[in-house]
């Protein structure tokens, strides 16, 4: 028989597991606002804790101008964007629904481009005749244009939950900034883990979110930019959506943007635009990509402390399970998983003193 006093711990955490289930299950339809207000607490804490020191410890004043900052930096700009974004989609859609893009037309100048030994090699491959290959390819890129234009439609058509969802995470982001330190530490004090442990998860955490947030927003800002500029300046229509489009798929190491530029450039080689065709790809190949080589290791996988495979794998699976949040969420899983397992191995086998690249070093000072 189970002694009482077994009984009613027992009960007591199955009580408490079901009651956290229920909250987060409360919390799922706006887990996104939940999400971002987290993070900007995280991004700007510094800014807060310098305007709490400035302002004699008025944390009500310093967390209404933290706010007032991260407003005028993150979200007005997002959602002029966004706005910006919704219109040009609707626009291209409109063009496409009523034929206003002849392709049919561009496909008879890449049939008349190419070399007669490329159309003899798509013969042997039992691919069909080139009217077929150009009936399935239009019908594809119509397909995935009106799917990528409805989508972005779709956040004029949600206005109201989007504007919930936005204020939702300013007014938690309010409070965030104000309470931070005091939920951290009850959040020390509630943890069944060791305070050692805690500490080196929320250390993990508050890591991973810095080097992947601020690092893939600045690279997907400047190769966003940059490539949209490129288009822009060779003619190139909805400029503002396929720079917009090569700064999600940034994202995803390695091969990010070249999924824009690279077919678009050769593109524009077989359609018979040779001068524009070798810019692009020249200026992507030169400029963009080695922007990426160059920063992203810095700022990303320095910081995260995990390798480029894992930062690629977690990202993409991320992105797969929950849309644009999981560019945050992947990494953020990965790192924490390295770190207990790195605790588990280092309590698993006390005093070897080895550290290889799962623990990442020795822990990071616990987040303030």
């Amino acid at each position: 028989m189970i002694p009482r006093s077994t009984l009613e711990v027992l009960s007591f955490a199955a009580f408490v597991l079901l009651v956290t289930a229920a909250f987060v299950w409360l919390l799922l339809p706006y887990y996104g606002a939940v999400l971002w207000a987290v993070i900007l607490a995280v991004l700007f804490s510094p800014l807060q804790r310098w305007l709490e020191v400035r302002l004699g410890g008025r944390r009500n004043l310093a967390a209404g101008l933290s706010l007032l900052v991260c407003v005028c930096i993150v979200v007005i700009p997002g959602t002029a964007i966004l706005t910006a974004l919704a219109q040009e989609a609707a626009a291209l859609y409109t063009r496409i629904s009523t034929r206003g893009v002849d392709l049919g037309e561009v496909f008879t100048r890449v049939q008349a481009a190419l070399p007669q030994v490329v159309l003899d090699g798509l013969a042997y491959l039992n691919l069909g005749e080139f009217s077929e290959i150009q009936a399935r390819l239009t019908a594809f890129l119509l397909q995935a244009s009106q799917a990528i234009a409805s989508r972005a439609m779709v956040i004029g058509q949600n206005t109201a939950q989007f504007l919930i969802a936005l204020g939702l995470m300013i007014y938690m982001l309010f409070f965030l900034f104000r309470d931070g330190p005091g939920l951290i530490q009850v959040i020390r004090r509630a943890s069944p883990l060791s305070p050692h442990h805690t500490d080196h998860v929320m250390a993990r955490f508050v890591a991973v979110i810095k080097a992947t947030v601020r690092g893939n927003i600045i690279i997907a800002i400047i190769q966003g930019g940059l490539g949209g500029l490129a288009f822009w300046v060779l003619g190139i229509e909805g400029a503002l959506l396929w720079a917009v489009l090569m700064s999600v798929l940034s994202l995803l190491p390695a091969v990010g943007t070249f999924l824009v530029w690279g077919p678009m450039g050769v593109w524009l080689l077989l359609s018979g635009d040779v001068a524009k065709g070798v810019s692009l790809l020249l200026f992507g190949t030169l400029i963009i990509s080695v922007i990426d080589n160059l920063l992203r290791p810095p700022l990303v996988g320095r910081g995260a402390r995990l390798p480029d495979y894992v930062v690629l794998v977690s990202t993409v699976g991320g992105l797969t399970l929950m849309g644009v949040n999981g560019f945050v969420v992947g990494p953020l899983i990965a790192a924490l998983f390295v770190a207990v397992w790195s605790l588990f191995t280092d309590e698993s086998r006390p005093g070897d003193g080895r550290s290889g690249w799962m623990s990442g070093g020795d822990a990071p000072p616990p987040p303030d």
